[in-house]
């Protein structure tokens, strides 16, 4: 897997490794304060630059958490992770034939109108650069040939999996806007150990307590 570094990515490997799969995981540096146990294979790989056909090869299916932060900066002008990144991996999974990926993309991407006023007029808009990029990512998917899916989370929080999280197709509902990490990890498993929504963009979200799903809370997150 991809992103492997990052909170959602800890979470899919943790999963992984409690349902007994093997997993080979992979991040730019791998240098994280805590190390991955020593049965995860871990492969440092740069997904823009460096060769990612051993990353890889041999494997049943890719889970792809890359991302990029909520940092202004970063919104302004977000590495093509999305696209460019999404891109090599699909290059590499077409050369060694491996055919299942499975990716996070967005809610937001169709729907603009979730969440509380202050979300939609100010927080939307700033992650207009990072949705275009993952529409796109969703374009190439579509016309990979590849078996893929791409998992439309709400506004990611923390939180162990549950068993009540809403699962659909492509939106969550009107009045959502929360998704825990837990919940999308097992989704993401789900799909790549399953075969769970082939070429299709499920979306996920759970009603939590008022002040996650808050403008309030929502902007000290991306204060952080």
């Amino acid at each position: 897997m991809f992103g492997a570094e990052g909170a959602t990515g800890r979470e899919v490997v943790r999963q992984a490794l409690a349902l007994g799969h093997r997993v080979r995981a992979s991040d730019l540096t791998l240098q994280a304060p805590e190390p991955f146990p020593e049965t995860v294979e871990a492969i440092p790989a740069d997904v823009l630059n460096d060769d990612l056909r051993p990353v890889v090869r041999g494997m049943d299916a890719v889970i792809s958490c890359l991302g990029v932060s909520n940092h202004p900066t970063t919104l302004l002008d977000p590495p093509p992770l999305y696209v460019d990144g999404t891109a090599r991996i699909v290059e590499a999974m077409q050369a060694e034939g491996v055919r299942r990926i499975v990716v996070i993309s967005a809610s937001f991407v169709v729907a603009k109108d979730r969440g509380p006023i202050l979300f939609r007029t100010a927080v939307i808009p700033s992650l207009t650069r990072v949705l275009d990029q993952m529409r796109g990512m969703e374009a190439l998917l579509r016309v990979s040939g590849l078996d893929w899916t791409a998992v439309r989370p709400g506004w990611l929080m923390p939180g162990e999996p549950t068993a009540d999280a809403w699962i659909g197709p492509d939106v969550i509902p009107a009045d959502l806007i929360r998704t825990r990490i837990g919940d999308l990890a097992a989704l993401l498993l789900d799909c790549a150990v399953n075969g769970s929504w082939s070429r299709a963009t499920p979306a996920i979200a759970r009603d939590e307590p008022d002040f996650e799903e808050s403008s309030t809370k929502v902007v000290l997150e991306m204060l952080a």
